[in-house]
């Protein structure tokens, strides 16, 4: 179950990151989420980089644990 969780909140980040750098990029000064964030477009992207790397990162361990902990039951 927690590896489920895991895949879950690694999806919703990399959802959230991927889509907020898109808009960015679309629109330099629609920062959406990070809005309330000091530095501007090069920190917003980069917070949207790193939530949308983190986020990948995230959903692959836990899909992989979850296939693994269902081929072990």
């Amino acid at each position: 179950m927690k590896h489920v969780t895991l895949l879950i909140i690694g999806m919703l980040l990399l959802v959230l990151g991927a889509q907020g750098a898109i808009r960015l990029l679309a629109d330099h000064d629609n920062a959406g989420l990070l809005a309330w964030l000091p530095g501007g477009f090069a920190v917003w992207l980069a917070c949207y980089a790193v939530a949308a790397v983190a986020g990948a990162l995230l959903a692959g361990r836990g899909g992989k644990k979850a296939k693994r902990g269902d081929r072990e039951q």
